[in-house]
């Protein structure tokens, strides 16, 4: 029943509900995330400044990072693969690119609506533009309970049997053993909130995702004369042209829209929590930052996995004998050795690893939406996550997964939903952004210009 029920949310309702938005935010942008592309890098280099007692704008990117980029981006890749064909990493690439302009609208509307608490620090995210932008009080509810259920609990417990079960069958690491060592670390970073995962996100996440893509070109090195036939044999087999590797057209399609959206999240509301926090002079700051968050997880991480994949020789066209993380790890280990499947185990515990700190804090934001002041519910959600990550690593969470699946989707449903409520809001913003820019100035959010709307305005009295 739990399968059916996904299998309609995920294949029916979802994947046609966030392609529409996708594509009203592109057209009606005229494409942001390719007009302010190159921008991107401009903004970046800004927000690598910290200012002191704020998340800049860099640390908030990483620990979206964190969550975006993980085992979608090594089991999922693989698995689009072996059911759709190569063709499937080409509606990834698509999925990908219009996700980008999801993602701005929310982090930036995550930006205009967040608030500012007692100790300087930032809160926002869907759960607030539902509040103070839809003024829909009820859907923000449903919204945070969803967020706490599936990321604060049933996706830390499935991270911990990730890595549990990886390391067990790589290294011989009983289960148990790495569900504590997992505990004893999370417990030394959640207990130092928001700051300190941001400060082990900065170290931590470019070491995983710098580490992983250095890999994929020392492989793509290798082979640097068959990379134009594997990039032609995609999109040849995205439109059906190799009927002989793939799944026909449709399969294709919908494996590489649903593993897409799978791995960058654009859509969902959980990087608007985080994009939130950060301390940035204009809202759509943000926007561009997290939107390049999208690329660098399905066009630059899928692409190197799908690519190590399509070169080896352990990928057959309609064979499933080998799929998941374990087509991942033997194609790394055809072109390296067999160091190379104990690579990709090393890369997906550290992704995995990095992707509980991000679920944890979107809990903790959801709880926070709650009660802003009440320390012992806070320190009741983090043993309980603690516990749970423990546990996760001793179970067969198949059953735990599909609820996490469940509701993972109508947490979208519900995004979506004020995200086209405030299409309005949204362009709003973008023309100011676009406005200032174009007038030569440097951006910057004027609350008294959004009067009219319920923001808090001591958020960017800076």
């Amino acid at each position: 029943m739990l399968a059916a029920l996904n299998d309609f949310l995920w294949g029916q309702v979802l994947v046609v509900v966030l392609v529409a938005v996708g594509l009203l935010y592109t057209v009606a942008s005229r494409a942001v995330q390719f007009r302010y592309f190159g921008h991107m890098f401009s903004v970046l280099r800004g927000g690598l400044h910290h200012e002191k007692g704020h998340i800049s704008s860099f640390q908030a990117l990483v620990v979206s990072v964190a969550g975006r980029v993980g085992s979608g981006n090594i089991a999922g890749v693989a698995v689009a693969i072996t059911l759709g064909g190569p063709g499937a990493i080409f509606w990834m690439w698509l999925i990908g690119l219009m996700g980008m302009a999801t993602s701005f609208f929310e982090c930036s509307l995550a930006q205009l609506f967040k608030r500012r608490e007692p100790d300087g620090n930032y809160r926002g995210g869907p759960a607030y533009y539902l509040s103070h932008g839809v003024k829909q009080r009820w859907l923000a509810v449903i919204y945070s309970l969803l967020l706490l259920v599936t990321f604060g609990f049933g996706f830390n417990a499935l991270q911990s049997y990730v890595v549990a079960t990886s390391m067990k069958a790589s290294f011989g690491v009983p289960t148990w053993m790495t569900g504590l060592a997992m505990v004893v670390l999370m417990g030394s970073i959640i207990f130092g909130g928001i700051k300190r995962i941001a400060v082990v996100a900065e170290i931590v996440v470019p070491i995983m995702a710098v580490g992983y893509f250095v890999a994929a070109l020392a492989v793509l090195g290798l082979n640097l004369s068959e990379i134009p036939a594997m990039l032609a044999l995609i999109v040849k087999s995205a439109f059906g042209l190799e009927p002989a590797v793939g799944g026909g057209l449709g399969v294709a399609l919908m494996q590489g829209v649903k593993r897409g959206l799978f791995s960058n999240e654009a859509g969902l509301g959980s990087a608007p929590n985080v994009a939130a926090v950060a301390h940035v002079p204009h809202p759509a700051n943000q926007g561009i930052v997290q939107a390049f968050s999208v690329f660098i997880d399905t066009v630059i991480m899928c692409t190197c996995t799908a690519l190590i994949i399509l070169l080896s020789d352990i990928y057959q066209p309609g064979a499933a004998e080998v799929s998941g993380v374990a087509l991942t790890q033997g194609a790394m280990a055809s072109h390296v050795g067999a160091w190379g499947a104990g690579f990709v185990s090393v890369a997906l515990v550290m992704f995995a690893f990095s992707s509980i700190m991000y679920n944890y804090y979107l809990g903790e934001n959801s709880l926070n939406f709650f009660s802003e002041e009440n320390q012992l519910l806070f320190n009741v959600f983090r043993c309980c996550v603690l516990a749970l990550i423990l546990w996760g690593s001793l179970q067969d969470l198949v059953t735990v997964f599909g609820f996490a699946d469940f509701t993972m989707g109508l947490l979208g449903l519900v995004n979506l939903v004020g995200l086209v409520w405030m299409f309005r809001i949204g362009m709003r913003l973008l023309r100011d952004y676009d406005s200032q820019l174009a007038a030569g100035a440097e951006p910057r959010l004027r609350p008294e210009d959004y009067s009219d709307l319920d923001i808090d305005p001591s958020a960017w009295r800076d």
